[in-house]
């Protein structure tokens, strides 16, 4: 089965889920060949007891816009999550995470999911862009930064801090690096081989 590559954006009122909440998220999916296939976003009802980290309610002050799409068509999180699941099992292909800075995006989707759905499409496994980008450059990670990338590595699309409009952006640029990758592009000339597989069934590398 091909991969769809799913790339995800949340927003939050704080670092870690739990004490705070998932404000909204948004899946952008796409091919490898960048075809954008479909697309989800939610916006949350806070969680029981959560509060807001006040470096965080400090940044939102600085984003009214966004802060304020983030208030709209509010669901609970089960409802959300759940509709979320039943989103992804309609997509051609199997799943992949795919953030830029996926490590603290991972950490809210997956949480949520294990809460409120028992289970995750992703297993625990995520692929953060700017990681691929260090691997495709040859850079050290630190030095891997937005500035520093090819400038044909991104399109001109929003980055805003609503919804779809990150992952949309972050997916296309995703899409961008898969077609500089050499050995993905020995592959498709035919010079190329090879292949990976899972440990088993449920869990990944």
């Amino acid at each position: 089965m091909n991969e769809i590559y799913l790339s995800t954006d949340i927003e939050t009122d704080g670092p870690i889920p739990g004490p705070h909440s998932m404000l909204s998220f948004a899946s952008a999916a796409y091919t490898a060949d960048k075809q954008l296939v479909a697309t989800f976003s939610a916006n949350l009802e806070t969680l029981p007891g959560a509060s807001a980290h006040p470096e965080t309610a400090a940044w939102w002050a600085t984003q009214p816009e966004a802060w304020a799409a983030c208030l709209t068509h509010l669901e609970t999180p089960e409802s959300a999550m759940r509709r979320y699941v039943d989103w992804i099992t309609t997509l051609p292909g199997k799943p992949v995470f795919v953030g830029y800075q996926a490590g603290f995006d991972l950490l809210f989707v997956y949480w949520y999911l294990i809460r409120f759905t028992g289970k995750s499409p992703f297993s625990f496994s995520a692929l953060d862009i700017k990681s691929y980008g260090m691997a495709v450059l040859g850079t050290d990670f630190r030095a891997t930064t937005k500035r520093q990338m090819p400038k044909h590595w991104f399109d001109a699309l929003p980055h805003t801090h609503v919804a779809l409009d990150d992952p949309i952006e972050q997916g296309a640029m995703f899409c961008n690096i898969l077609q500089d990758t050499p050995a993905r592009t020995g592959r498709k000339n035919g010079s190329g081989a090879g292949a990976t597989a899972s440990r088993d069934n449920d869990r990944e590398d």
